[in-house]
């Protein structure tokens, strides 16, 4: 089967509303959880050396370059590695940046980014420049619209999944793209948090998003 024609959603949500929507929500949330993110930046200085946030050049919409911020979770010596999967009981991990991780609070820095257009609130995780430069045509399609802090493939799948299979929630979610759907995913949001990610993991397959993506054959022998 040959790889579909690229589509983005139409939807009145996905060529405007939503960035505004991004925007005056970024803006209330960094107000409200700037506490927080006060008190997470204070635990990662006085717990582990090296510097509070992790920088890293990221592809996002049509595959444009920015910078993404994180607070650190790691030991600051860890060469990141692109291919690796990175699970909570990752070694490298440090005892606050597991606390961080697993209730996302070391994303919050990413809300500036949103702020200033370069993110979106959901959307498809930022993957580094060389992923995206490996992509074809069918997986390019998740370039175009803009990342997320949240997503579509974030509240069905968990950082052990492969990312193939995280790809095709992503194209899904281009192509379906609305209000009504945002709403659901930040809502589904709520229980990934409190209840962790391997719980709320669903195969592709068997989600309900399958139907509004064909397959190429070959896909998954190949690697993004």
């Amino acid at each position: 089967m040959a790889p579909e024609t690229p589509f983005l959603s139409r939807t009145i949500w996905a060529r405007g509303g939503k960035r505004w929507f991004d925007a005056i929500v970024s803006a209330a949330l960094i107000v409200v959880v700037s506490p927080i993110l006060l008190i997470s930046i204070l635990l990662v200085i006085l717990t582990s050396r090296g510097p509070v946030l992790f920088r890293q050049t990221r592809g996002g919409r049509h595959g444009q370059t920015f910078t993404i911020c994180k607070l650190r979770t790691m030991r600051a010596n860890r060469k990141p590695d692109a291919k690796e999967l990175v699970p909570l009981d990752h070694p490298e991990i440090t005892a606050v940046g597991w606390f961080l991780r697993r209730f996302k609070i070391d994303e919050l820095p990413q809300l500036f980014s949103v702020l200033v257009g370069d993110m979106s609130l959901i959307g498809p995780r930022p993957t580094l420049p060389d992923q995206v430069a490996a992509y074809d045509s069918f997986r390019r399609q998740r370039l175009l619209i803009r990342p997320g802090i949240t997503g579509l493939a974030q509240v069905h799948s968990n950082a052990t999944v492969p990312w193939d299979e995280r790809i095709l929630y992503d194209i899904a979610y281009v192509r379906r793209c609305g209000l009504l759907l945002d709403m659901r995913i930040l809502l589904r949001t709520v229980p990934v948090l409190v209840l962790g990610e391997r719980r709320m993991t669903r195969p592709f397959d068997r989600s309900p998003f399958a139907r509004y993506v064909n397959v190429p054959e070959g896909y998954f022998a190949g690697s993004a």
